[in-house]
């Protein structure tokens, strides 16, 4: 176990060397990657920041929940609220006792975090509820619905437990690649179907029993060796209707028909973060972040865009036809869902861009220093 799980870590450094140069040379002042700079832009603003909070620093992979009327968010010191999505006033507070691995799931009553030491602790309005100790680490939020806790862990392995008392209800262990990613990964409700990304496959599983019911590939893994073959599906996925769709590391992006078990389309390109979609479009960055739309229905290439080269950007979410995307400089831009062009931009307080969730027609943006800006496009 203990070596699947520094294999994986393993993997996702020599995967981010062989494909991620460009992010190095941005680093490091090669003038060739250096981020392009921001665009002067003369058109009225298309969003504003309804409110704005702050928290601590994030240093996980970090996830936001939207249970019902509320964003509930993590902090990486362990401490757990839910605000309200309208005016951002806090309606709980909670401290898990130890600082996070892995971001929050709530279904807005419980909300479940990971520790660093690999503890899973549940919540329950603010209130320490109970914790169990998972058999491997942990990147991936957990998931909370039905009164269940799913929890992903770095081989792959999916765990259920009651979300009242702690009870685990039943685990799934499946033969995985040899190589799996020390990223997070995807975990999801469909229905009454738990979608879970297993290497480059969506998996349809039962969430009473933990039995397979269906398995989808979002990315063929092509390459000499086990690391240009690592194609692990990365989050978050998005689903909208039937379909779900998500990224595989550095290889592809694709959507499934989650009622049908089948995979619907997917286009090669390269990229490490997670993707966006509506009913319209599925929009997603590359390795040195330009941007893609591709018409959800059939995968059709829609347009792209390289405005954003090298900002080191977020993964995007689209609302009100607009794309809300950040980058390293917490600046948000807000583009056009049917051209790419970027209408506006906002600022929040200078450091990367995490994160962003949406509820409604409300984008939360979460940056690194662990500033909280809730912005709507109009």
């Amino acid at each position: 176990m203990k070596r699947a799980v520094l294999t994986s870590l393993l993997a996702a450094v020599l995967a981010s060397s062989l494909s991620g140069c460009s992010v190095w040379n941005s680093w490091f002042g090669d003038d060739k990657n250096k981020p392009a700079p921001l665009e002067t832009l003369s058109g009225p603003a298309s969003g504003r920041v309804l409110w704005s909070a702050k928290g601590d620093n994030v240093n996980f992979p970090l996830s936001i929940a939207t249970p019902d009327d509320r964003f509930v968010v993590a902090s990486s010191d362990g401490s757990v609220r839910a605000l309200a999505a309208t005016d951002g006033r806090e309606l709980w507070r909670g401290d898990a006792g130890s600082k996070l691995a892995a971001g929050v799931g709530s279904d807005g009553r419980f909300a479940a975090v990971v520790s660093r030491d690999n503890e899973l602790i549940v919540l329950d309005a603010g209130r320490m509820a109970w914790k169990k100790t998972l058999p491997t680490p942990v990147i991936a939020a957990p998931l909370v619905a039905g009164e269940r806790v799913f929890a992903l862990t770095l081989d792959r392995q999916v765990l259920a437990f009651d979300a009242l008392d702690g009870r685990k209800i039943w685990e799934l262990k499946r033969p995985g690649e040899p190589l799996t990613l020390a990223k997070a990964g995807v975990l999801l409700a469909y229905k009454d179907t738990l979608v879970v990304g297993q290497g480059p496959r969506l998996a349809g599983v039962d969430p009473l029993k933990g039995q397979l019911r269906w398995e989808a590939s979002v990315a063929t893994p092509r390459g000499t060796n086990e690391v240009e073959r690592l194609a692990d599906l990365v989050g978050p996925a998005v689903r909208q209707g039937d379909l779900i769709c998500a990224r595989a590391f550095q290889s592809s992006v694709g959507c499934v028909n989650a009622e049908r078990g089948s995979a619907l389309w997917n286009r090669v390109v390269g990229g490490t973060n997670g993707i966006g979609a509506d009913d319209q479009v599925v929009v997603a960055g590359d390795a040195s972040d330009r941007l893609s739309a591709w018409k959800l229905a059939n995968g059709d290439l829609a347009w792209s865009a390289d405005q954003f080269q090298h900002r080191k950007l977020s993964a995007p979410v689209v609302t009100g036809k607009q794309i809300v995307i950040g980058d390293y400089e917490g600046q948000v831009h807000l583009l056009d869902r049917d051209t790419g062009k970027t209408r506006s931009r906002l600022p929040t307080d200078g450091s990367q861009v995490v994160t962003i969730a949406l509820l409604g027609d409300t984008a939360l943006v979460a940056t690194k220093s662990g500033g909280l800006f809730a912005i709507k496009a109009e």
